[in-house]
Parts: structure tokens; sequence; C-alpha cells
């Protein structure tokens, strides 16, 4: 009797000691994120971006999405996620987030139209598509298509090096 409960309790310490070598990489690994899930892109209105652009002039990215679209999706969680992507956006540009499927009113220079509108104007047909657009709000540029982290921050540099 005391055999089978000496075993049982070596048998229930082993699985906790294995249990811990089994998660604790996980939680090594996931610790330096705790920062940089913390840093997020700052994502501001167009309307925004262009007061702000009066007083300290930056290019402009713009972030044409739809709700149902899974490569944006996939674009917020990984490259937009990324944080050597949000240092370089958030030092670098004004970064807008446009729905292009949507309603709601919005004013750019003068101009009344909605997002829908906005984003045709951008010559946005597919999604996601990156449009850059420079400090001065004439020369737009549209990038379509899912871009991973290191090819998305490469372009962000382009661009802003024109």
């Amino acid at each position: 009797m005391k055999r089978s409960k000496l075993f049982s309790i070596a048998s229930v310490f082993l699985l906790l000691a294995f249990s811990g070598f089994v998660f604790a990489p996980e939680k090594l690994q996931n610790q330096g994120q705790s920062e940089s899930e913390d840093k997020k892109i700052n994502w501001l209105t167009i309307e925004e971006v262009e007061k702000l652009t009066k007083e300290k002039p930056r290019k402009i990215f713009v972030d044409v999405y739809t709700d149902w679209c899974g490569w944006c999706k996939r674009m917020d969680a990984t490259t937009f996620a990324d944080a050597a992507v949000i240092d370089y956006v958030n030092e670098n540009y004004y970064a807008v987030k446009l729905n292009a499927e949507s309603g709601d009113n919005i004013s750019l220079k003068g101009i009344n139209t909605t997002g829908a509108e906005l984003a045709r104007s951008f010559r946005v047909s597919s999604y996601p598509t990156i449009v850059f657009i420079d400090e001065t709000f004439h020369n737009v540029t549209p990038v379509p298509g899912y871009r991973k982290a290191k090819e998305f921050h490469d372009i962000l540099k382009q661009f802003n090096e024109e």
C-alpha cells in the first residue's frame, strides 16, 4: 500500500515537472512580445492627417481594406503588428485605415465624400491595397496585395526616400 501511494505521488510530481518543461518555452518565447504587443500603429482619420500635414508635413499611407477581406485581416495581424514596421510607420508616416465599402462621410480638401468614393478615387480595385500619398496630397501611388512585414518595411523605406 505504501509503495502504490509513493508511486502515485512520484507520478504526479513527474507529471507536474514535465508539464513545466513543456509549457515553459512558450512562456519564455512570449516574454519579449508583451512590449511589441503594446506598440501599435498610430492610425488616424484622413481628416486628422490633413490637419497634421499642414503643421508637420509627412508622407501618408492609407490601408484600404474591406470587412470581408481575409488578406486584410492577416495583414493587420502580422505585418501591421511587426515591431519594426510599427516603429518605422510611427516615426515617418501618418497612417490611415480606410474601409473601401464605407458610406460614412469624409471631408478632404473641402470636398465631402465617402470611404467607398475615396477608395475609387485612389484607383483601388483589390484588397488590401496600400495607397502612398505625398505630403501635399498630390501624388497617389496604390500598391495592391498582401505584403509580409519585411517586404512592406522595404516598400515603406523606398517610398519615404523618394
